[in-house]
């Protein structure tokens, strides 16, 4: 019970890698506001609020609209009280050849996975300062963050903003005793995947899911991670297990 009695808000957490680390914070004693852009919660989800409904809500909201974010996190506050942990989960994935990339992909993976995960941060640091709370934010950064590649330029580009921000972050929220982090997994077999698979196979003249079992290949295990390999690792880096750790980010490849 590593998490037990705190309150966690988690973003893009209907699914994939972030309902994975909400299974794995209830487990652990957390209540947990997860938000989505859905409208209502999807199948696997609702099982989870069914499940543990005193301890698990969910919230329908766009990151994209910072000025919506505030009230959402009070909302938030009124449903379980003062956050104590945010998984900043929420973002998209494109690619195209860098002289065909359009304006359009680029705002939209700007907007969700660099605008959507500062505000939502802002949002949600601005709370725990003002409640004064020893917290914990955690940015879902990306290998893919570290490196720039050809087809994947603004989602490079993007996920190496995360890094920065959450370094700056860090810095900035230390007097407050709120400690600020990232994880950067490698390759997660997630949802997503068919979509990031589908386009490979467009720009590299490949069949559908030839990128995916390469990809798989080509790690030193020979396989993809599922979303639950990521959720050790994210109750650690929210807990006290964790309390001398900051402007860090954790690979989980």
């Amino acid at each position: 019970m590593k998490l037990n009695h705190k309150h966690a808000i988690l973003t893009g957490a209907a699914g994939g890698i972030g309902l994975a680390v909400a299974q794995a914070y209830v487990n652990e004693g957390a209540k947990c506001t997860i938000i989505d852009i859905a409208a209502v919660a999807p199948a696997e989800l609702q099982a989870l609020i069914n499940q543990h409904s005193e301890r698990v809500v969910y919230m329908q909201a766009d990151v994209t609209q910072a000025s919506t974010l505030v009230a959402v996190v009070d909302k938030a506050e009124q449903h379980f009280g003062a956050v104590d942990i945010l998984f900043n989960n929420a973002a998209v994935f494109d690619l195209a050849p860098l002289l065909e990339s359009s304006e359009a992909s680029y705002d939209k993976i700007f907007n969700v996975n660099v605008k959507g995960m500062f505000f939502m941060m802002q949002a949600v640091l601005a709370s725990m300062v003002r409640n004064k709370v020893k917290g914990a934010v955690i940015n879902m950064c990306s290998q893919a963050g570290r490196r720039g590649e050809a087809l994947v330029s603004h989602y490079c580009a993007s996920k190496a903003a995360v890094y920065s921000y959450t370094q700056s972050a860090a810095l900035a929220m230390a007097p407050h005793h709120i400690r600020v982090n990232g994880i950067a997994p490698g390759v997660i077999d997630t949802p997503m995947w068919a979509h990031v698979d589908s386009l490979f196979a467009k720009y590299e003249n490949l069949p559908l899911g030839e990128k995916k079992k390469q990809v798989g290949l080509a790690v030193p295990l020979g396989y993809m991670g599922a979303p639950s390999d990521i959720a050790g690792a994210a109750v650690f880096v929210a807990s006290d297990d964790a309390s001398y750790i900051t402007a860090q980010t954790l690979n989980v490849d």
